[in-house]
């Protein structure tokens, strides 16, 4: 589905976004991926022994290091095709107790890197008429205790993703995002470990959700995909779940 497309990646070192990074190339695309996290090298190694990878060190919550790292991978990969927005952090604060800087670290990571990366990465995108996937979460519409203020930074992704849709549609630019529910990742796992009882927290998550499972990170990988690719050339301004059903139900 992206034979002969170029996506960067942000987040990639690790988790869904190194899924992601695995599906585009299966689907005959190249990758740049972007990370603080150095073992994001690795993770491009392995990929790259299938395809086309690059890992590039990058603080996705400055602008200035974004542009220098895009300059970079496009000099090497060639104009992008699409981009994904999948950097994050997760944030278990109190309102009362959360500080600023704690707030604007965690806004930092989770919505003003969106910007900064579709704001760097846009010219390019609307030359090659490509498309930006932002991950979003369940959480932007439903949430649970102790995860303030995720939500609202999940939701404001959202609301970006709407904007950013309806602004560049008519320069040929898709702007959509996925919302995973509970997914087997590192930092479900790191919440679980979390929890005074963890095995009766995941019994109980596990009996909330239709499907009674966790989504695989390949499964939220494959959504991706199918959003940068061609077949979806009428969706924008959307977000599609990727939950096993949990957002479809009601409590009883």
């Amino acid at each position: 589905m992206l034979a002969g497309k170029a996506v960067l990646v942000t987040g990639g070192a690790q988790g869904i976004g190194a899924a992601i990074a695995d599906a585009i190339v299966d689907e005959g695309g190249s990758v740049a991926l972007l990370d603080i996290d150095v073992s994001g090298e690795e993770t491009a190694a392995r990929v790259a022994a299938r395809g086309t990878a690059r890992f590039y060190s990058c603080d996705v919550r400055s602008f200035d290091d974004v542009q220098r790292t895009i300059n970079a991978a496009e000099q090497e990969l060639g104009r992008f095709d699409g981009l994904v927005n999948n950097a994050g952090v997760n944030a278990y604060f109190d309102a009362v107790e959360m500080t600023e800087e704690q707030w604007d670290s965690v806004f930092a990571v989770d919505l003003k890197a969106a910007w900064l990366c579709a704001k760097a990465t846009l010219p390019s995108l609307i030359e090659q008429r490509g498309s930006i996937v932002n991950m979003s979460s369940i959480q932007a519409r439903l949430t649970i205790e102790g995860f303030f203020p995720y939500a609202a930074a999940k939701a404001g992704l959202e609301g970006l993703t709407r904007s950013l849709a309806l602004d560049y549609a008519a320069a040929g630019v898709r702007v959509n995002a996925v919302a995973p529910g509970y997914t087997d990742t590192r930092l479900v796992q790191e919440w679980l470990d979390l929890q005074p009882d963890r095995e009766a927290t995941l019994e109980s998550v596990l009996q909330s959700i239709p499907m009674r499972r966790l989504a695989a990170t390949r499964e939220i990988a494959d959504a991706v995909v199918y959003l940068l690719s061609d077949r979806a050339s009428a969706i924008t301004g959307a977000t599609l779940a990727v939950d096993c059903g949990l957002g479809v139900r009601f409590a009883s």
